[in-house]
């Protein structure tokens, strides 16, 4: 890893001797994550300081609604929540070790869908969604809680959705990075038929990687479903982040649904 050296001055004694500090020369990758309706910065915490541990800075926070502002939760629209994760972006892209160029977002259910169209927004390398949910364009600023009385997502998430008919989905028919999407085999929220619209819309990813939980619901209310998504998310980011240090591309988008198992909202998307 390249290096730079900078003079200092050790003040002892009343006296100054000189010494070099060295400091790695590079920056590090930036991973912003996104909890889903009804969920927490906590839920992520645990996964973020293992996703650090492979040299990355990690970002986790409350959208507005939610935990502290709660309150909010009645009257906050997607357009409030996509500017929250557009300010968490930019605190972490302006961090002194992040590299801008390197920036994962990861994303669950509402969280999920939140990442796809910042991707349209902000330069994002590698994205990952996990039950990521889909919503009809219309009623952009209206409250997030209208939608499942206004709209009949049921039917809606039950259909295949073009691309073109989709701000989400548009957005991942443009990106060029790499992609994670996890499905929950027995997902009441988010049914298959959003993961086959999501997945159909990308396009020209640099890679794709599909995996569905076997068993699994869409909260993931079982421990060993939680442990099994932290484990396949790290050996993605794991893949992605020192893929990207050696300068190589992952050798071939991965489509097949695996038994590789876990997060999410504890309240529906």
């Amino acid at each position: 890893m390249p290096t730079h050296d900078d003079s200092i001055d050790i003040a002892v004694d009343g006296e100054h001797i000189a010494g070099t500090l060295v400091t790695p020369a590079t920056q590090v990758p930036g991973v912003l994550l996104v909890h889903g309706w009804g969920g927490s910065q906590e839920q992520y915490l645990a996964r973020a300081r293992e996703v650090a541990a492979l040299g990355c800075v990690c970002l986790t926070f409350d959208l507005r609604g939610h935990a502290r502002t709660k309150p909010q939760q009645a009257t906050v629209s997607r357009e409030n929540n996509l500017r929250d994760v557009l300010a968490a972006y930019d605190l972490l892209a302006k961090h002194r070790s992040v590299d801008p160029s390197a920036i994962a977002v990861i994303g669950s259910s509402y969280g999920g869908y939140l990442a796809a169209i910042l991707t349209t927004m902000r330069p994002v390398k590698w994205l990952a969604l996990r039950v990521p949910a889909l919503y009809m364009d219309n009623g952009w600023e209206l409250p997030k809680l209208q939608l499942h009385s206004g709209q009949d997502l049921r039917a809606y998430r039950e259909s295949l959705i073009p691309a073109e008919d989709n701000r989400a989905l548009r957005a991942c028919a443009d990106f060029a990075g790499d992609v994670l999407v996890v499905e929950s085999e027995l997902d009441k929220v988010i049914p298959h038929a959003v993961i086959s619209s999501y997945l159909e819309a990308f396009v020209r990813p640099k890679s794709l990687t599909y995996r569905v939980i076997q068993g699994a619901d869409h909260g993931l209310s079982e421990e060993a479903w939680q442990r099994a998504y932290t484990a396949l998310l790290m050996n993605w980011m794991t893949e992605m982040v020192f893929t990207a240090r050696e300068g190589d591309a992952p050798t071939q988008a991965s489509t097949m649904p695996g038994n590789s198992l876990p997060e999410a909202p504890p309240t529906p998307g």
